[in-house]
């Protein structure tokens, strides 16, 4: 059903609504790194039969597997009833999100305090992440081959860290700069301590931060070369609104899509083609790496399947692919009421509306876009309103606004069939965003249909 009030249509199943959203909190709060998405997309799919390649000798139809690469991407598939050289029905979505970094040499102590420098990932108003509670997360690689996963502010017992501003008092040079400059990305350093290790005479803060780090993971100072540590806001994911209709947590961009994506596999049953969700990292900055939609992992994992059905063949590996068609499951920007002169309103994403289709994406002049064709936009179109989905159309904002890209492109370099589908939300890359809980739910019942009719 196109660009109808979902809220309506549930209004005799909120329960469903409101009860499958308390599990994405619970993702999203708990996962805010690519690394423990991946970590806990494993234990979700074992759970639901789901076993690893390497565990198979053959495989056929009704078969549940799963792949990862490096911890940071996960591909789920079950073989369907039809040949795999037939094509797939694939999610795709990503689980990386805005964020800073530390950078390989973060720590420095100055005037009594102990900092982190960072490098700040994807697009980011710098300005918001200032000021607020922040958690560190991540691993820190030993030279022994040892890896220590590090959480520090998400305990309520624990501390949190944060990133320092200007008081307002002494702030008249710095209101005038513009927005961008406001906060300068060098700027972004983490307040790590204050206090001093007694009987130290230099570095002393630095000091006794690094002897709290030593004695909490057996990590020295020379470790951070090898770790990678993300800056991520505290807390967990919240009810948003008096009526708790949306969610307001960090990571929606595009860990709520990754969810539903998930979850929507992992509640299907064997299709009549194979079905497939992939998890990627590195769309945020270009989808690039070993870990990006732009690595070969997905078609060597294709490969992989093909292999233990028998076939070795690269041919039929990009016939696969080619046969394939693909929802790319990330997010849309919902007009927001304060600022809806962005948006061209008959060509825009609403919180409430269901799932959103982008036929393309990219900027300005369509720039970067995979731009789906007309004739499967009918398809998929034909397949929500048998199941009544509902749904809505948009671009990313007014034309010349800007806009960005998503993985889509990438896998229509396949000569595969790719619309971007996914959810509306307010505040995005901002470090609390806005999904409503309908469309969340909507989403993950437009994908099981998706793998099961399309």
């Amino acid at each position: 059903m196109y660009a109808k009030n979902t809220w309506e249509k549930y209004k005799d199943q909120l329960n469903e609504v409101f009860d499958y959203n308390e599990g994405y909190k619970h993702y999203i709060s708990k996962n805010k790194t690519e690394r423990a998405c991946v970590k806990d997309s494993i234990k979700l799919a074992e759970e639901k039969g789901f076993k690893p390649l390497e565990s198979f000798d053959t495989l056929k139809s009704g078969d549940k597997v799963y792949v990862t690469n490096r911890g940071k991407n996960i591909a789920l598939f079950i073989i369907g009833k039809k040949p795999l050289t037939e094509g797939m029905r694939i999610l795709g979505a990503h689980i990386d999100s805005p964020r800073m970094d530390l950078k390989q040499n973060p720590l420095y102590e100055s005037e009594g305090f102990t900092l982190a420098d960072t490098h700040y990932y994807g697009g980011i108003k710098k300005y918001q992440w200032v000021t607020i509670p922040l958690s560190l997360y991540g691993v820190v690689c030993k030279k022994d081959g040892t890896v220590v996963d590090v959480v520090i502010g998400e305990d309520e017992n624990d501390p949190v860290v944060g990133i320092s501003d200007l008081l307002i008092h002494l702030s008249a040079d710095q209101l005038d700069k513009k927005a961008a400059k406001v906060i300068e990305g060098e700027n972004l350093d983490v307040t790590l301590g204050n206090m001093p290790l007694f009987g130290e005479e230099k570095d002393a803060v630095k000091a006794n931060v690094l002897k709290l780090l030593k004695e909490k993971y057996d990590i020295e100072e020379e470790d951070f070369v090898s770790a990678e540590i993300e800056v991520v806001p505290s807390g967990k994911a919240r009810d948003y609104g008096l009526d708790r209709s949306m969610v307001a947590g960090y990571g929606h961009d595009d860990r709520v899509c990754a969810y539903t994506s998930l979850t929507a596999i992992l509640d299907s049953n064997v299709s009549e083609y194979t079905s497939c969700a992939i998890l990627v990292d590195k769309e945020e900055i270009g989808s690039v790496g070993a870990t990006g939609a732009h690595s070969l992992f997905f078609e060597n994992t294709v490969a992989e399947l093909l292999l233990k059905m028998g076939i070795d063949s690269f041919v039929q590996t990009r016939l696969t692919m080619s046969r394939s068609k693909m929802l790319s499951s990330d997010v849309s920007a919902g007009v927001d009421p304060l600022f809806v002169n962005v948006n061209d309103k008959k060509n825009a994403a609403y919180l409430g509306n269901g799932i959103v289709f982008n036929k393309y994406t990219g900027s300005r002049g369509k720039s970067g876009s995979n731009d789906a064709s007309a004739e499967y936009v009918a398809q998929v179109r034909a397949v929500m309103d048998n199941a009544n989905i509902h749904y809505q159309t948009a671009e990313l904002g007014r034309v010349d606004q800007g806009g960005g890209g998503t993985i889509a492109y990438i896998l229509g370099n396949y000569n595969m069939d790719v619309i971007d589908a996914g959810i509306a939300v307010l505040n995005m890359h901002a470090p609390m965003e806005i999904v409503s809980k309908v469309d969340v739910y909507e989403t993950y019942q437009a994908y099981k249909v998706f793998l099961k009719d399309a």
